[in-house]
């Protein structure tokens, strides 16, 4: 897995969202600097955790579609006198 990186804009609006959970949620005001390093150690130590759900979530839907249309395949056969 390659390192997970965001914009400046999309970095902005989580640490935003960190910082307003920790004021809303447990009552601490937490400054830009410890919601960006607080962010950078979830992305390095938790975020594979996540992204692995993503991967095996991606898995579970493809071979559900990859059957999907095998099954049409099987449809669009014509009947023949050879078995399978």
């Amino acid at each position: 897995m390659s390192e997970i990186k965001f914009s400046n804009e999309e970095k902005a609006l989580i640490v935003a969202k960190l910082q307003r959970y920790f004021s809303e949620e447990l009552k601490q005001s937490i400054g830009r600097f410890d919601a960006e390093f607080m962010l950078g150690f979830i992305a390095d130590e938790i975020g594979a955790y996540f992204y692995n759900r993503g991967v095996l979530d991606a898995h579970a839907l493809l071979s559900a579609k990859f059957e999907d249309i095998g099954d049409a395949f099987y449809q669009l056969e014509q009947p023949t006198d050879f078995k399978r």
